[in-house]
């Protein structure tokens, strides 16, 4: 290549930088707004619709691959990276800039997506899960952190419902896209199930085409330590929590390795803090953002509404494919309802606070109407429910997550330094995946505590009246309960119990329902301390310049004295100035 060529090419590499990075002021345009948005949505939506996929198709992947026992592994391993990765992605971007690290979890998402699709048993699988976990940990967390950057808080709800459209669009055409390339025998000579993985490397490289291309922040490096101490203990904590909270049902809450487990993660929940508190504000997570009470309060809520909502969420496929007897596909499409729900409460509360520039109220209304829909899920569910008579209660229970998601996103990012935009924001996603594991979790215990209690009754009852049921009964007593709940799918070798099966079940269901109703209502105690702070006009990158090169910490006007590290629409700066000639390339 010749001298002119390489000058010619790097001109119209820099001529497309330029393009795309802000102007002097720090502020981009909407074209620019809605280019970059296109980058971070196709990334988002291969993360989201992995897990529903995946979730889908994972039954007929383990047949294949002759690991039935194995399967929940394969999830573990990247529930376990993903979710360790998302505070790792937010701290290392607000040092090194987003634009490198949101690359890298892109890349990686493609790698880990090849190697699952070339898996030869659920061994490879799990390790390869893990591996594309690493990626998915930084596509959703980085992605708010970018808009973040780029867009004022005032105008930044209304960019955030298309995240919200993304995720309920990905929640319905998982089951159905996972439903129907599980049950293809073979596409263009390879497996069906294996296109599951591949379908996400054309998907995930132009993502990644379209965020080198558009993708260029102002970045200032600052001189910091890195927290290795701090990040080593939290995969020491997090690890076997995570574990126990997918394996503790099959091994015991109590169990010798469940025990194992709890001490595990309190030891290195102790490290973790006694690290966090050495590197003060170098650490991985400062605990000084602690005080700042829309961080606190944001992140405590997260974790309640996580295991509250996801829970919810979790349950209801459940009861329409076993007691209603609906595909996974199908009861992808039966649950649009939710999901016209959710992007409903997502683009109307995005619209009104951008109007309004009030936030609080969106997440306090929104609880009432999570906890109003699963209350009335459990009084008027039973065995012969109408899916069309849950349809209302769906879009209400969706509208009410759509005026949560975002919100309190908001309310943290415009409470915090600019410099913490990455560390404050994967920190509320991190609490909000926690409380989502625990919630699952523990609703799935109840559940299936409660099954065999529901469900014997109600065969005793039917057996009591019926002597060919009672011979039934008895032959599934023989055979064990247990097996019947592991492979639901078996009820129907004993056809005269179908029925009290299906009533059994939705007992237990109704039970649920009632307690991540409990769950979430503790919630709006919780998020009713939010402060509601004015929003910004102002970017995070257009605070940056304009308070960068200042010390101290600036104070929220019209906030009492206790909220000391409060400010507007995260237009602060850090209390640390970054040294002197370490600013770097803006176009990077």
């Amino acid at each position: 290549m010749s001298q002119s060529t390489r000058t010619n090419a790097a001109d119209r590499r820099d001529a497309r930088a330029a393009a795309a990075a802000p102007d002097a002021t720090g502020a981009f345009t909407h074209r620019q707004i809605l280019t970059i948005l296109g980058g971070l949505l196709l990334g988002m939506f291969l993360a989201a619709l992995d897990q529903t996929v995946v979730s889908t198709a994972i039954r007929t992947i383990a047949d294949d691959l002759n690991g039935y026992d194995l399967q929940a592994w394969a999830t573990t391993s990247f529930l376990i990276t993903s979710t360790i990765a998302t505070p790792l992605y937010g701290k290392l971007s607000d040092l090194y800039g987003r634009r490198p690290f949101y690359l890298f979890a892109i890349g990686v998402f493609v790698v880990g997506s090849m190697l699952c699709g070339l898996a030869d048993s659920m061994y490879q699988l799990a390790v390869y899960r893990a591996v594309q976990g690493i990626g998915a940990g930084g596509l959703m967390s980085l992605a708010l952190a970018i808009i973040g950057d780029i867009v004022p808080p005032r105008e930044r709800s209304r960019y955030q419902g298309f995240f919200m459209a993304v995720f309920g669009t990905s929640s319905v055409l998982g089951p159905v896209i996972g439903g129907f390339l599980a049950g293809q025998d073979s596409l263009l000579g390879i497996t069906g199930w294996r296109w599951i993985f591949y379908v996400n490397v054309p998907l995930g490289l132009l993502a990644f085409a379209v965020v080198w291309r558009v993708l260029h922040l102002p970045h200032q490096r600052r001189d910091h330590r890195i927290d290795w101490p701090g990040a080593l203990a939290l995969v020491t904590c997090l690890v076997p929590l995570l574990i126990i909270a997918e394996q503790g049902r099959t091994w015991g809450w109590d169990s010798g390795r469940a025990l194992l487990c709890y001490a595990i993660g309190a030891v290195g929940f102790l490290l973790f803090v006694l690290a966090e508190r050495a590197y003060q504000d170098d650490a991985l997570l400062p605990l000084r953002l602690f005080t700042n009470r829309s961080f606190a309060v944001g992140s405590v809520g997260s974790i309640v509404l996580g295991a509250g909502m996801f829970g919810g969420i979790l349950l209801l496929p459940q009861y329409l494919q076993i007691v209603h007897g609906s595909s996974p596909t199908v009861a992808g499409l039966q649950m649009i309802p939710l999901v016209a729900g959710i992007m409903t409460g997502a683009m109307s509360s995005g619209i009104a606070i951008s109007r309004t520039g009030k936030y609080k109220v969106f997440p306090l209304v929104g609880i009432v109407f999570i906890v109003v829909a699963l209350v009335s899920m459990s009084l008027v569910l039973e065995a012969d429910t109408s899916v069309w008579t849950l349809v209302p209660f769906m879009v209400l229970m969706g509208v009410g997550l759509g005026f949560n998601f975002q919100p309190v996103i908001l309310a943290v990012q415009n409470a915090v330094s600019p410099r913490e935009m990455g560390v404050a924001t994967s920190s509320v996603t991190f609490f909000r995946q926690m409380g989502g594991t625990i919630g699952v979790a523990a609703f799935l215990s109840i559940l299936f505590t409660r099954l065999p209690t529901d469900i014997g009754s109600r065969i005793a009852e039917t057996a009591a009246a019926d002597p060919e049921a009672a011979a039934q009964a008895a032959q599934l007593q023989a055979q064990g309960v247990d097996e019947v709940l592991a492979d639901t799918t078996g009820i129907a070798n004993f056809p005269l119990l179908v029925e009290p099966f299906r009533e059994g079940f939705t007992a237990s269901i109704d039970l649920v329902f009632l307690v991540a109703a409990a769950v979430v209502a503790i919630g709006f105690f919780v998020l009713i301390f939010l402060p509601q702070l004015p929003l910004s006009d102002k970017s995070g990158i257009q605070a940056l310049q304009e308070d960068g090169a200042q010390p101290g910490t600036a104070v929220t006007p019209d906030v009492p004295a206790d909220q000391p590290t409060q400010s507007v629409g995260a237009s602060a700066p850090t209390s640390t100035a970054p040294p002197a000639g370490t600013a770097e390339d803006p176009r990077r």
